[in-house]
């Protein structure tokens, strides 16, 4: 029991800290909640919860970077919306067997974006400046494409926020302040709907998850203080050891 409290509290602890300065925290308090014995699901909900106190206090942060985009929000807001319910819906249409051998899969894909999501964004953007009177079809596309992200979110949240910035590229955004506000107000949108979801189905782990939770919280704080002391390149290096490893775990114990 204590060796559970003390793991989940220090995976918190250290995914808040990646989660503020290089991101792929779901990388550390995912297979930790499986660890201790949460079903896969139930483990992805709770995960989904623990991480949400760290995108609302993401957006509140970066409020006045959201609010020189008025007009962006509500939209970004109703289909985040809609596509988180999907996205939490289908998760609980899936059997538990069929989602654990997903797992690896749905790391594969969170972890290759993790380490390929710059390149990919700087090739979105070229696109989008390429493209910059979008033609209704255009913006329709891009409608769906939020869509899909929300949905993916309202799955499985592990990899939300990159390919919620690789949507945001392709959008035609440039500034990183401002791309950063609206990723994080779309994984806090995805967020709160699949966690109201997973509560009315009982999915959520609270005292797990409430471990998880402190940790992050107390990690956050502390690479806020940390943050220009820690060379950023050497915390993404070690977020994308610990994901290709934690991957190549749940290809091998299928």
């Amino acid at each position: 029991m204590w060796f559970d409290l003390l793991l989940l509290l220090f995976a918190g602890l250290l995914a808040g800290v990646l989660n503020a300065i290089a991101g792929g925290g779901s990388f550390i308090t995912f297979p930790a909640l499986i660890f201790v014995g949460i079903p896969p699901i139930m483990a992805n909900a709770t995960n989904t919860f623990a991480s949400c106190a760290g995108y609302i206090s993401g957006s509140y942060a970066l409020r006045v970077e959201l609010a020189k985009h008025q007009h962006q929000l509500l939209p970004i807001i109703v289909i985040s919306t809609l596509g988180a319910i999907l996205g939490a819906w289908l998760l609980l249409q899936t059997p538990e067997q069929v989602f654990q051998a997903a797992i690896p899969w749905l790391l594969l894909l969170a972890t290759s974006l993790f380490i390929f999501g710059e390149p990919i964004n700087t090739t979105l953007k070229a696109i989008s400046k390429r493209h910059q009177h979008a033609s209704s079809i255009g913006k329709l596309l891009l409608l769906l494409i939020l869509f899909a992200v929300a949905g993916y979110g309202g799955f499985f949240n592990a990899g939300l926020g990159i390919i919620a910035l690789s949507y945001l590229a392709l959008a035609g955004h440039k500034n990183i302040n401002a791309m950063n506000g609206l990723k994080l107000l779309i994984s806090t949108t995805v967020s709160l709907v699949a966690i109201a979801v997973f509560i009315y189905h009982q999915l959520i782990a609270w005292y797990q998850g409430g471990i998880v939770l402190l940790g992050s919280l107390v990690g956050g704080y502390l690479a806020a203080h940390w943050s220009r002391k820690l060379p950023q390149q050497y915390i993404r290096a070690f977020v994308i050891v610990v994901s290709i490893a934690t991957t190549l775990y749940f290809f091998i114990r299928r």
